[in-house]
C-alpha cells in the first residue's frame, strides 16, 4: 500500500497552524498516483478547515492523533458542498464541512484517532439546558453522491452540526464509530443517512443532543433517490432527542430499514418514525430493543415516548404520505411516557405490530408530564394528554400482541389507561396485558 505521510507535505501537528492545505496535498498525490493511505501519525493534533476525500483514498487519523476542526471560517471551502449538491450554484446551499467528498468511491476514514468537530467554539449562550447556537457551524464528516465508504474505528467528538452526514451515497459501512458530543447542543445529530442507500451501521456507541441515528429524505438533496435499504445494529444510544428516527425530512420514499438489538438510554424519545411531508415510509423493523427515555426541558422535541409513529403534515400546506407495515417486536421499555401512535386520519399509518412489548411507566424526573409533542405540526405545538401505556389514534390494521403495561411507584395524576385507541379501524388485541393506572377511575383499555 502507498503510505502518505501528511509531515511529508508540510503538515505540523502542532494544533496551531491550519494544516489542511498540506492533508488536501496529500490526498490529491495519493489519489493521483491510484490510490493508497493518507496518514496522520500519533502523538499530534492537526488542525484544519476543509479537506476533500478523492477516490480510492483512505483517511487514516492513527490512534493517539486528533483531526482538529478549525475555530476560523476562513479555513473552509464555503462554496463546495453547494457546489456538489447543485450542480454547480455555490450559493444554492450555504453549508461548509471539515471532511468531505463529492462523488468519489472506495473512500474510508478509518485509525482510532480522534475527529474534534469544535462544536464548544459555536456556542452563543447557555441556557441551562440547551445553548444558543451561532450561525453558520460546519458538519463535521459530509460526504456527497459518493460510494464504497468505509468509516471505521474512529471517535468524534463535540459535533458543532450533524455530525456524519452522507447524502445521495450507497455501499457504505460505518462500523465501531464512537460520538461523544454535547448533549447541550442542538442540531449534533450522529449519523444522518439522507437519501442513501446499502447502508449498514454496526456496533457504534453514539451519545448527543440531537438524534443519535436519523434516516431523512431532505430538500437540499432532490433528485438523489430514495433512503432504502438500510440496517442498524448492536448500538448503544444516548440523545437528548431521539435515538433512532425515520424523518421528519421525507422528501422521497423510505423503506426497507432494519434496526435490531441497540440499548437506549437516559433519552428523550426512544424508536421513532415521523413523517411530515409526502412520500411514503414501508417496510420498517424494530427488534431486540431495550429502551429507556424520560422527559426533559421543552426546547428539545419529545416527551419521554419509548415508541412513537406520527403521520402529520410539517405546516398547514403540506401534505404527509403513508407509514405502511412497521413492526415492533421484542422491546423492553422503561419510561415517563407511552407508546404514541398518530396520524392525520385512519388511513395514512397502516399495518402496525407491537409484538412481545413491554411498558414500565413511572416518574423520576422534574419535568411536567401530561403533554402530547407532535413537533413539528401545524397545530397546537405540546397540547395536554394523559399518558397511556399505548395510544392509538387515527390508524388501521393495528395488532397488538403478547404486550404487556406496568405501572411504577410513582404514579402521576396524568396516569391513566393501559391502552387507549381512537378512531383504529381494525385494532386487534392477541394477548393484551395491563391494568389502568387508577383503576378505580379509568378502564384498563379504552377504545372510542
Amino acid at each position: 500500500m502507498n503510505i502518505y505521510k501528511v509531515q511529508a507535505f508540510g503538515a505540523t501537528g502542532d494544533g496551531r497552524f491550519n494544516d489542511g492545505p498540506s492533508i488536501q496535498r496529500a490526498i490529491d498525490t495519493c489519489h493521483a498516483n491510484g490510490g493508497g493511505q493518507v496518514l496522520l501519525p500519533a502523538g499530534r493534533t492537526y488542525l484544519s478547515g476543509t479537506i476533500a476525500l478523492k477516490s480510492h483514498v483512505e483517511l487514516r487519523i492513527e490512534r493517539g492523533a486528533t483531526l482538529q476542526a478549525s475555530w476560523n471560517p476562513a479555513d473552509y471551502d464555503h462554496a463546495l458542498l453547494s457546489t456538489a449538491l447543485s450542480g454547480g450554484r455555490p450559493d444554492a446551499f450555504p453549508a461548509f464541512a471539515l471532511i468531505t467528498a463529492d462523488r468519489a468511491e472506495n473512500i474510508a476514514v478509518t485509525g482510532g484517532g480522534v475527529i474534534d468537530g469544535a462544536g464548544r467554539y459555536y456556542v452563543e449562550e447557555d441556557t441551562g439546558y440547551i445553548y444558543r447556537m451561532k450561525p453558520n457551524r460546519p458538519f463535521t464528516l459530509y460526504l456527497i453522491g459518493s460510494r464504497n465508504i468505509t468509516i471505521n474505528d474512529v471517535t468524534l467528538r463535540d459535533g458543532a452540526l450533524w455530525t456524519i452526514r452522507l447524502t445521495g451515497c450507497e455501499d457504505a459501512v460505518i462500523h465501531g464509530v464512537r460520538i461523544q458530543n454535547d448533549l447541550k447542543l442542538p442540531n449534533n445529530d450522529g449519523i444522518d443517512l439522507d437519501r442513501c442507500r446499502y447502508v449498514r451501521i454496526s456496533d457504534c456507541h453514539i451519545v448527543c443532543g440531537d438524534d443519535c441515528i436519523a434516516l431523512k429524505a431532505c430538500q437540499e438533496s432532490e433528485g438523489m433517490g430514495a433512503c432504502e435499504n438500510i440496517t442498524v445494529t448492536g448500538c448503544t444510544l444516548i440523545s437528548t432527542s431521539s435515538a433512532l428516527m425515520v424523518g421528519c425530512e421525507c422528501r422521497a420514499p423510505m423503506r426497507n430499514v432494519i434496526f435490531d438489538s441497540c440499548v437506549v438510554q437516559a433519552s428523550h424519545r426512544g424508536l421513532a418514525i415521523h413523517l411530515s411531508e409526502e412520500c411514503d415510509v414501508e417496510n420498517v423493523l424494530f427488534s431486540n430493543m431495550i429502551v429507556e427515555t424520560r422527559l426533559f426541558h421543552e426546547g428539545w422535541w419529545g416527551r419521554g415516548e419509548p415508541i412513537y409513529v406520527v403521520a402529520l403534515p410539517w405546516t398547514a400546506e403540506h401534505t404527509v404520505g403513508h407509514v405502511r407495515r412497521v413492526r415492533f417486536v421484542n422491546v423492553l421499555a422503561r419510561s415517563e411516557n407511552g407508546v404514541v401512535v398518530v396520524g392525520t386520519d385512519s388511513r395514512n399509518i397502516e399495518e402496525l405490530l407491537f409484538e412481545n412489548v413491554r411498558v414500565e411507566l413511572d416518574r423520576w424526573s422534574k419535568w411536567e408530564g401530561g403533554r402530547l409533542d407532535l413537533r413539528p405540526n401545524p397545530g397546537e405545538q405540546m397540547p395536554a394528554s394523559p399518558t397511556n401505556g399505548f395510544l392509538l389514534k387515527n390508524a388501521r390494521d393495528v395488532t397488538v400482541r403478547n404486550c404487556s403495561v406496568v405501572w411504577g411507584k410513582s404514579r402521576a395524576e396524568e396516569f391513566r389507561h393501559a391502552l387507549l385507541a381512537e378512531s383504529v379501524e381494525g385494532l386487534n388485541l392477541e394477548g393484551f396485558r395491563g391494568a389502568s393506572a387508577q383503576p378505580d377511575r379509568y378502564e384498563a383499555v379504552l377504545q372510542r
